[in-house]
């Protein structure tokens, strides 16, 4: 049964994920943002084609849609696996996850993750987790002025700190319950492959990088971006 649980809630967050924000306030707008800039469907490039009201729009809309499921999925699962529904809200929040990065409407092409990823992780209702994640976030972005980095080490950041407030007892296992320990060692598994799934979706800002021709973050729309009138 909790194999079927598990499945139900990877599926139940991919439909939620196949909500991309980004196209459905692009056409309200009547720009279809995967012609422009990047031609990602994320925050980012929200904001640069269409601006700091896009940008934050797209960002809550991506958010929530994984954020809501989870609360959703912990409120379910809480009272009957007390010390494993932790497993059931990252299976919630990873099917919306792929369903962001690979809408099957879409032809599998879609966002990167990171605001999708980043409404689970506040989903695990880790206070401190939390709060450590969002001051390591913005230091790194207020420092290189690349939210491409932030996002990239924000996700690595979140794997390790995940596995170390597991085995410290900060999260719901309970290391002395052999069930409960297999249960954490398979959520490592899932936090592992968030980051590693978001990491390569960023392959090219590495290069970018790499390379010195990443574009620095900005709260306003890009100039170089030219919108054809229709």
């Amino acid at each position: 049964m909790t194999v079927l649980y598990r499945i139900l809630c990877l599926l139940v967050g991919y439909i939620c994920g196949l909500l991309e924000t980004g196209v459905i306030y692009g056409k309200i707008k009547g720009v279809d943002i995967r012609n422009y800039g990047s031609k990602n469907l994320g925050m980012t490039n929200a904001l640069r084609v269409l601006g700091p009201k896009a940008g934050l729009v797209v960002f809550i809309g991506d958010f929530c849609k994984s954020f809501i499921p989870c609360l959703i999925t912990r409120f379910i699962f809480k009272s009957a696996f007390p010390d494993t529904f932790l497993i059931y809200v990252l299976y919630t929040g990873f099917g919306a996850v792929l369903g962001h990065i690979f809408p099957i409407y879409l032809h599998f092409k879609g966002g990167k993750g990171v605001a999708t990823i980043s409404g689970m992780i506040v989903g695990l209702l880790s206070g401190w987790m939390i709060l450590i994640l969002l001051v390591l976030f913005v230091s790194t972005v207020a420092i290189s002025k690349y939210l491409s980095l932030g996002s990239i080490c924000l996700m690595v950041e979140f794997a390790v700190i995940y596995v170390l407030f597991s085995f410290a007892g900060l999260l719901c296992f309970d290391r002395a319950n052999p069930e409960s320990f297999r249960t954490m060692l398979e959520s490592f598994v899932i936090v592992f492959l968030f980051a590693g799934l978001s990491v390569y979706r960023h392959k090219e800002n590495i290069k970018r990088l790499i390379n010195g021709k990443e574009n620095r973050f900005s709260f306003h729309k890009s100039e170089d971006i030219k919108i054809e009138e229709k």
